[in-house]
């Protein structure tokens, strides 16, 4: 019977707010013990289920949610919103590069040359009537100006250190004899357009691409390395799922992969994978890497030269200040047309500036908003990946020392969390943590106290003795008897 008609006979029949065995299950629904079993796989799959084990050996189910999933409101709302957020982030990133493209060079070359329209202007009429009405607070713009101007200039220009051709010796010994000038050399690594920097400036860089599987991956890569035996503790290691979220996908992979759970004399569980040991390969499937050796270190605010967010910069405040200026002195297209008439009149008030003073001041005041809003809450990034890294930490102390068989104790969970971290674990942070993994205090006859993790020193020894007696045959491909690459 198909997994999934095999739930629904159970679902039909089983009360989810009690433990159940399969044997249970089996007298309720009238199906095969088999069928029984991979019902309840499925529906553990589905429900995120969990497993109990006797003292003699026995497996029970059981589902906290029942055959319910509030889960799935959350996990809707958080796709929204992250739905929300990429097509927001999209339509932002769009809109910042129709402003590199349109406004933000092309606002910064209009305003140069009204500038220097008005700066040639002023000296051709310098006795007319329009000399009082000349350019307020034009030695401002004529010093931001220049700053803007030597900020391109020394940015860009070839002996630049930031510039893509840069060349320290742009002359070197000619084989004949004498000096021959040196082809400009590229910059080590891809140019980075224009617009791509806007984008990290305003934005930050792109993050890359998270696989939707990877957690699936690297579990599978534990079970091939370990002869196709693994427990929920390898199953942390490797991915770094907590522990109510490695339980439901050991039964989902269970269900896609044929496995099978199997319970030691001493109460420990230990999941099969027969049939993904086989391979066609010579070498040994490597060990994946540790969860707390793969973390992910905090992107730079840009990801920028300094040189290019200087520039960046500068551009954006060009155009705020002159947007601002163009609104004080009502400078309209109409307007500046006129201030180029041959012969001098008065100019009348045409009205707000639009295109000159609104646009460029709101689009520029609202893009310096993202990189300091991005800057405000780069703390918090900060701090909830500290505290990450001191969670992988504690899973890292907890498996490795009951694995050594060694005492897990306060002292040493906390001085984990600290080198993780810098810091102290805030609050009661660590005894959550400690719980999470399934730990108990025990207090010593001596008084001194320390964690238990029952669970996994059982899991931990039946895993052992499954990959000791576990066959290498099961592993091993039969003789090819027929080959299409060899005709």
């Amino acid at each position: 019977m198909e997994p999934a008609k095999a739930a629904e006979a159970v679902r039909a029949k089983l009360d989810p707010r009690s433990p159940v065995t399969v044997a249970d299950v089996a007298a309720k629904t009238g199906l095969a013990l088999r069928d029984a079993e991979s019902g309840l796989k499925w529906l553990s799959s589905e429900y995120r289920g969990q497993l109990r084990v006797t003292s003699e050996g026995e497996l029970v189910y059981l589902f906290p949610t029942g055959f319910a999933k509030p889960w799935e409101a959350a996990d809707a709302r958080r796709r929204l919103f992250r739905a929300v957020g990429r097509g927001a982030m999209g339509a932002l990133r769009f809109i910042v590069r129709a402003w590199v493209a349109v406004v933000l060079v092309s606002y910064a070359a209009i305003f140069l040359a009204l500038l220097i329209g008005m700066t040639f202007a002023r000296q051709g009429n310098d006795n007319n009537s329009r000399r009082d009405d000349g350019l307020p607070g034009g030695a401002l713009a004529y010093a931001f100006l220049r700053v803007v101007g030597d900020a391109l200039f020394w940015t860009f220009h070839p002996w630049s250190p930031f510039s893509v051709y840069y060349a320290p010796a742009m002359w070197e010994p000619a084989y004949a004899g004498g000096y021959a000038r040196r082809q400009p050399r590229r910059a080590q690594g891809p140019k980075v357009p224009l617009y791509e920097r806007v984008n990290r400036f305003f934005f930050g860089p792109q993050p890359p691409a998270e696989d939707p599987r990877e957690a699936e991956r690297l579990a599978l890569a534990a079970i091939r390395a370990g002869k196709g035996r693994i427990g929920l503790a390898d199953v942390m290691r490797v991915t770094g799922l907590p522990r109510e979220q490695a339980d439901p996908m050991m039964a989902r992979l269970m269900l896609d992969y044929d496995g099978d759970v199997d319970v030691s004399e001493d109460g420990g569980i230990v999941y099969r994978f027969a049939a993904v040991r086989k391979t066609a390969l010579d070498q040994p499937e490597p060990e994946p890497p540790p969860a707390w050796a793969r973390s992910k270190a905090m992107p730079p605010l840009t990801g920028n030269s300094p040189g290019a967010n200087f520039v960046i910069a500068a551009l954006n405040a060009f155009n705020l200040l002159m947007g601002v200026w163009c609104i004080e002195n009502g400078m309209t297209i109409e307007r500046v047309v006129h201030l180029f008439d041959r012969f001098p009149h008065p100019i009348p008030d045409t009205g707000v500036p639009i295109a000159l003073g609104v646009v460029p001041l709101v689009f520029s005041a609202l893009l310096f908003l993202l990189p300091l809003g991005r800057a405000v809450a780069r703390p918090r990034r900060v701090r909830k990946q500290a505290e990450e890294k001191g969670r992988l930490a504690v899973l890292r102390e907890v498996l490795e020392r009951v694995r050594g068989k060694q005492p897990v104790t306060d002292a040493a969970v906390a001085e984990a969390w600290r080198r993780a971290t810098g810091r102290d674990a805030p609050g009661k942070r660590l005894d959550r943590e400690l719980v999470a993994l399934g730990g108990d205090v025990v207090i010593e006859p001596d008084g001194a106290t320390r964690w238990r993790f029952a669970d996994l020193e059982t899991e931990a020894a039946a895993v052992e003795a499954e990959r000791e007696h576990a066959a290498e045959d099961e592993a091993r491909l039969g003789e090819v008897v027929f080959a299409t690459d060899k005709g």
